[in-house]
């Protein structure tokens, strides 16, 4: 797993590849401290990596995807390039 450090001092942790789940890295003090609500609104909008189907019920995020989205987000203040 690798570790960031946020800006309000938390630290974030990831798995190095593979799959999470939104709660693992979305809302407050997680990897991206916005709401679910913002959130989904940027994945419709494009702004935000779609989740992948694992199966019937269940929808997970790229690491590398959300890797990418915060350093975008880290920069821009909101994800976009």
């Amino acid at each position: 797993m690798t570790s960031l450090k946020m800006p309000n001092q938390h630290t974030v942790k990831l798995p190095e590849e593979g799959y999470v789940r939104l709660n693992d890295f979305l809302g407050k003090g997680k990897f991206l401290p916005m709401s679910r609500s913002t959130w989904y609104s940027r994945v419709r909008s494009g702004e935000a990596p779609a989740p992948v189907s694992l199966g019937a019920r269940i929808v997970a995020y790229r690491v590398e995807d959300i890797r990418a989205y915060f350093e975008r987000f880290q920069r821009g203040g909101n994800g976009n390039v």
